[in-house]
């Protein structure tokens, strides 16, 4: 029973505990146990909030025993263990941003993504893991070590959101909340075998970036099935006064969207295997393929599109780059010896760039965005790989070339997860789905693009292809 309920997805728990068919003690106590269990190997956390999730655990597990009678009726989410990336405000837990420098942070409040899930019923189990400030898409910083992947500990569990996707991927929860500022939810969903939806901007509110007006960042849900997705979508979405890109944005009915109902007849899928690289697994080519012959079957017509596109990594650098001298300088001086070195590193390499190569790559980012919305002229759906190839080594040097189907590639950004970088400069929404897995066991993951405020169609074509290809069934080893 306590294996069967660690891999229960959200939906299922709620519906189980609001029929009293199993307590919400029960279910966090299952998960505590596992996170437990698992820190020496996978170490998906870096605070775990026990005391608060058992006492949460018991008002919810009150709340449905009185029938809420005089109260509110119990929310979609009520009992519900989620995690929240330690980028994200959690009220009264410490939210270290992976630093040394933070590592005693305690929010007053929650972040709205946060605070939405709690009012939805969800009761908060723990802060996962990040590399520093989110800087890199490998899961490791000086304040807490290395997170590993649950399908194999020597594999990366990706980044920066590793820890939400290795919690997730290894029944330590069924949901989380990550964060995507270039790929940070896509990538390590891909590299654990779950569902990383990547909303359109705004739609869920940032709090957190001080350019609220140049926000290229998402706060995320992470998931392991594609209702999920769609439970913690409708939760956490619709504007704030803390976010200009949330206000007015309508917020549809994600969980009717993810039911998967119909088929996709007349759909339109534009099929982009290469997007400003060159070199793609033979093995993640043929998932991919495979994958997108389901949603043939399911009445998609799928068009292989090649063209010159090209690599995003220099706009998206000189912004990110700029950010991150902005914001995180200040901390050198007293912590530098403490900080990531890639960290130290790439914000050195960017320190050089001036405010007309900034204003410059603004203007790409504009550029990028139209050009990314011309696609949806001809198709309602984009697809490519998430990423080039399977989870790289847990211990790869950030800088290093890769490696595919044995030839040398570019660096890692280059490379490994070209695909992602471009949505979030156009804020087009973005879901990665696992279609496959390598001949060694490692997932592999499809991602689906669709044009702004799309989210919902996204998530209709992600939930039947999840009931004609299902995989939440398979568990990782770890």
């Amino acid at each position: 029973m306590t294996q069967k309920l660690a891999y229960t997805s959200a939906a299922d728990l709620a519906g189980m505990i609001a029929r009293r068919e199993v307590s919400p003690v029960e279910v966090v106590d299952v998960v505590l146990g596992r996170i437990e269990q698992t820190q020496p190997t996978i170490n998906a956390f870096i605070t775990i909030c026990g005391d608060e999730a058992r006492a949460a655990a018991k008002a919810a597990e009150a709340a449905v025993m009185r029938g809420d009678k005089g109260h509110s009726p119990l929310g979609p989410l009520h009992g519900v263990p989620f995690a929240v990336k330690d980028l994200v405000n959690t009220k009264g837990v410490r939210t270290t941003f992976g630093s040394f420098a933070l590592a005693d942070n305690v929010p007053a409040a929650d972040s709205p993504a946060v605070a939405r899930l709690k009012a939805a019923g969800a009761v908060l189990v723990g802060k996962t893991t990040t590399p520093e400030f989110g800087h890199k898409c490998f899961t490791e910083a000086p304040l807490f070590g290395h997170t590993a992947n649950p399908w194999d500990l020597a594999r990366t569990s990706g980044g920066s959101s590793g820890g939400a996707a290795a919690a997730v991927a290894a029944g330590l929860g069924p949901i989380g909340i990550g964060t995507d500022g270039g790929g940070s939810s896509r990538i390590p969903a891909a590299c654990c075998g779950i569902v990383g939806f990547k909303q359109t901007l705004g739609l869920v509110p940032h709090d957190l970036t001080p350019d609220g007006f140049g926000n290229q960042s998402h706060i995320t849900p992470m998931t392991r099935t594609v209702m999920d997705s769609a439970l913690m979508l409708q939760a956490m979405a619709g504007p704030d006064p803390c976010d200009p890109h949330s206000l007015g944005l309508p917020t549809p009915d994600f969980v009717a969207a993810a039911r998967p109902e119909g088929d996709l007849k007349g759909v339109r899928i534009g099929w982009r295997p290469l997007l400003g690289n060159t070199m793609l697994s033979r093995e993640v080519r043929a998932a991919c393929e495979r994958a997108l012959a389901a949603f043939a079957e399911l009445g998609a017509v799928v068009e292989l599109v090649e063209d010159e596109f090209a690599s995003t990594e220099p706009i998206w650098l000189v912004l990110t780059q700029s950010f991150w001298n902005a914001r995180f300088r200040r901390y050198v001086g007293q912590f530098g010896n403490r900080m990531s070195e890639t960290l130290l590193r790439q914000m050195d390499n960017g320190a050089g760039h001036s405010a007309v190569a900034l204003q410059d790559a603004m203007f790409e980012r504009t550029r990028i965005f139209r050009e990314v919305q011309r696609w949806f002229e001809t198709y309602d759906i984009v697809a490519t790989p998430t990423l080039s190839r399977s989870a790289l080594a847990i211990d790869h040097d950030f800088f290093a070339p890769i490696e595919i189907d044995g030839e040398t590639a570019d660096t890692v950004r280059k490379a490994w997860y070209p695909y992602t970088l471009p949505f979030n400069l156009s804020g087009n929404p973005a879901v990665t789905l696992p279609c496959g897995w390598t001949r060694d066991g490692l997932p592999i993951g499809l991602q689906l693009i669709g044009p702004h405020l799309g989210d919902a169609r996204l998530l209709r074509a992600a939930a039947l292809f999840e009931m004609a290809r299902p995989w939440a069934h398979r568990r990782p080893p770890s």
